[in-house]
């Protein structure tokens, strides 16, 4: 159960950062209300998940699945350039991400 409101976290997270980027600066009503609503659905499955889960291996997925998921979004939405660092950076994440969840000691 709570990689299933993981998943939702994790998704709405990525909807949320995005309609941050369309809210341009909070200046844009629509865009606005639906960011907030996404980061709420957001931050209420990330809470429901960690009932499940230890809360360093949820918010580690939580992060690095996000950032991966909107680096991708931003790229072929936005058309955001990335270059090598931030690829070697994302590899990190992926690696420290994969370190905390075989040894870490919610396990």
């Amino acid at each position: 159960m709570g990689y299933i409101y993981l998943f939702i976290a994790i998704i709405s997270e990525v909807i949320a950062t995005n309609l941050l980027k369309a809210t341009d600066g909070f200046s844009k009503l629509l865009p606005s209300v639906e960011c907030l609503i996404a980061y709420v659905v957001c931050f209420y499955s990330l809470s429901k998940a960690i009932k499940y889960m230890p809360l360093n291996v949820a918010y580690a997925l939580w992060g690095a699945v996000g950032i991966i998921l909107i680096t991708i979004f931003s790229v072929v939405y936005w058309k955001e350039q990335i270059n090598t660092p931030t690829v070697i950076g994302i590899g990190f994440i992926v690696i420290g991400t994969i370190l905390v969840n075989t040894f870490g000691t919610g396990h």
